[in-house]
């Protein structure tokens, strides 16, 4: 196998990135490096798969230091030619799209950097995947594709044409896309619709992140709804651990293409979680309550039963201990972040 991870540089690709290459196979990552928050984090991700900062050039590979079978390419997958090129050179034979805009509030405020990345950008890879003949492309949805009005807990079976917001809609979109091109092309695609993914490397723009800085630096978080919300929150451990399982087996139906939820499937109050935070790093929180935000749901809550009868495996590890791992690392990372 030779896979591309696109997104090698974000939080899941990271660490995707590491597993695979725990697994003797040949492995490019990808990344456009963007803004939307810290690069100097990308960077820090990057370095320790062995690519170090000043290595790094647009277009071209960077062999790591590290690792033998492990190249990394910045690049943008909205770069229509240069995907193509990479495509005729690599002969990749697996794909896993890890790479989009990501974040709901921020699509309230950009949302043409969502079209643009998302849609334009995904299409782009199904139609090198397709050209190429890929054996599977594994890419990522998410639980917001869901919306506000779906029984809990979300079966991948539910109607998912109410998005509450313009990220919510692009991974919609992404699924009627690779759905499509697995109907006419019958390229193999399987999506997972991720559940608040949490952890070491993790980003700085998502809960966990923000109310563990905030909460070891005695500064206010911000709670929405009034703390009338419940997450499914999912270990980074194993996420990585389903999305191993899933990249060399390929729908085998008619059409193959199939959607999984990858969540814990136990749903946690916003402020017990906030109280998991507050025993772990040993200090009180300052909330500042505030009212919903548009394109949030006031629940998340994953039905993992299809990931369990096809693969055997359900993500596992209690909240208590990803915090605590997750807490071990921010305080290691922020003693040697340059300030």
């Amino acid at each position: 196998m030779k896979v591309l991870v696109t997104g090698a540089a974000g939080f899941i690709g990271y660490h995707v990135v590491k597993k695979l290459l725990t697994q003797d196979l040949e492995v490019v990552g990808l990344d456009n490096i963007n803004g939307y928050y810290d690069v100097g984090l990308k960077f820090a991700r990057l370095a320790d798969s062995g690519i170090p900062k000043e290595k790094i050039k647009k277009g071209q590979c960077v062999q790591s230091h590290k690792f033998p079978a492990y190249r990394f390419i910045q690049l943008d997958l909205t770069d229509r030619e240069d995907v193509f090129l990479l495509f005729r050179n690599e002969r990749f034979t697996h794909v896993i799209n890890l790479a989009a805009q990501a974040g709901v509030r921020y699509s309230l405020e950009n949302p043409l950097s969502y079209i643009h990345s998302n849609i334009v950008g995904f299409t782009n890879l199904l139609e090198a995947c397709r050209t190429s003949s890929i054996r599977h492309l594994v890419y990522a949805s998410s639980s917001s594709v869901y919306g506000e009005d779906t029984p809990v807990p979300y079966k991948e079976s539910a109607r998912t044409d109410h998005p509450v917001s313009l990220y919510a809609a692009t991974k919609k979109s992404n699924e009627l896309l690779a759905y499509t091109y697995s109907r006419l092309y019958k390229l193999p695609v399987t999506g997972i619709r991720f559940f608040t993914v949490y952890g070491p490397w993790g980003r700085p723009d998502m809960a966990p992140w923000l109310f563990m800085s905030a909460i070891s630096k005695g500064m206010p978080i911000k709670v929405f709804n009034k703390g009338e919300m419940q997450r499914d929150f999912t270990y980074i451990d194993d996420v990585v651990e389903g999305v191993m399982k899933i990249i060399p087996s390929p729908p085998q139906t008619g059409i193959p293409s199939m959607v999984y939820n990858m969540g814990c499937s136990s749903p946690l109050q916003l402020m017990d979680f906030i109280g998991i935070i507050e025993k772990t790093t040993g200090k009180k929180a300052i909330v500042e309550m505030a009212d919903m935000q548009p394109g949030d749901v006031v629940s998340t809550f994953a039905d993992t039963s299809l990931l369990e009868a096809d693969f055997g495996y359900k993500p596992s590890t209690p909240v208590e201990t990803g915090i605590r791992k997750f807490f071990e690392w921010f305080g290691d990372y922020e003693a040697k972040r340059p300030r």
